[in-house]
């Protein structure tokens, strides 16, 4: 492909598609239940598509398709065909380009110009998302193989780049094993495509299921396709040390961070970010400037508001 790597050397820093359940439970929609957003796939994807829309008019470079939690058996355990299933996780893509063309058509030239034409991700959510238990914050995920973990990926990997993704977006990755299970598939199966990854971790200096920063750099800069690393879902106080220590794998960085608030799993609610907390503008600038992040977003809380202001930061 090697567009990627073209975005990343001409366009950065680059900005990201914002978070897509959050902007969902703000429309009045409900997201609960193990497929979360991914259910209004089945019933409603018009509202998808037009998130999309929102995003993409609010300045974001990388689109990214709505197949985080959409998962060959996560909807078969929905009541879906293995074939229906499928057709979903195409159906993402397409949103996606749909909403990419409809907005772009509709900009002016002068905006054009500011601006690469987006390019479409293709989300590849954790296993810990299938599992709908919290994992994505703790990376416990058991009695698992690495070989069990590639089949559960394969299928959705194969369904996005078939349906003409730019790039893979390995995201929110809490566990070791899924990180090299992801790249060695990648390798083997799937060497044409382009990614990137970003993990989730509680301390600064390791991600989610305690494998130090230092190893999972190590992991990453061994893979040719990966050719930006970070850290997305988490909170952004945690960000610096963690950068420090990623940019050893000598990758494009990518910081997509929660909004401050913190999320307690065991009530799953969100407790207020302190009143003194950076804004994702300032904490990003702080980012770009210190690291050279090439990627910059937000996760879980962040809205298209925000995603407007880093490009008006970035861009204008």
């Amino acid at each position: 492909m090697a567009i990627f790597k073209d975005y990343l050397e001409n366009n950065s820093p680059l900005i990201l598609h914002g978070a897509l359940g959050t902007e969902m439970e703000t429309l009045g929609y409900d997201i609960s239940g193990k497929l979360w957003s991914a259910k209004y796939l089945l019933e409603k994807p018009e509202v998808i598509q037009e998130i999309h829309e929102t995003y993409v008019a609010a300045g974001a470079d990388l689109i990214t398709t709505s197949s985080y939690q959409a998962t060959l058996p996560g909807l078969v355990e929905a009541g879906l065909t293995e074939r229906e299933a499928e057709q979903v996780i195409a159906l993402t893509v397409k949103l996606a380009k749909a909403a990419c063309d409809k907005v772009w058509a509709a900009l002016d030239e002068s905006e054009k110009a500011k601006r690469p034409y987006p390019l479409i991700s293709g989300d590849v959510g954790p296993y810990a998302a299938y599992l709908a238990n919290g994992s994505e914050y703790t990376g416990d995920y058991s009695q698992i193989t690495i070989e069990q973990l590639k089949d559960f990926h394969r299928p959705r990997i194969q369904i996005l780049l078939d349906h003409g993704v730019d790039l893979l977006a390995l995201e929110t990755i809490p566990n070791r094993l899924e990180a090299q299970a992801l790249v060695e598939l990648l390798a083997e199966e799937f060497p044409e495509a382009e990614a990137y990854i970003s993990f989730t971790v509680q301390v600064p200096d390791a991600i989610s299921d305690g494998t130090s920063l230092e190893e999972v750099a190590e992991l990453i800069s061994q893979s040719e396709q990966i050719l930006a690393l970070g850290i997305n879902c988490s909170s952004p106080i945690l960000y610096d040390q963690a950068l420090a220590i990623l940019k050893n794998a000598r990758k494009a960085l990518i910081t997509y961070p929660n909004s401050g608030e913190v999320y307690d799993g065991s009530t799953q609610t969100w407790k207020p970010k302190d009143k003194d907390a950076l804004t994702l503008v300032e904490h990003s600038k702080d980012w770009h400037d210190q690291f050279g992040v090439k990627i910059l977003g937000g996760c879980c809380r962040t809205r298209p508001n925000d995603i407007k202001a880093l490009y008006a930061e970035f861009r204008t």
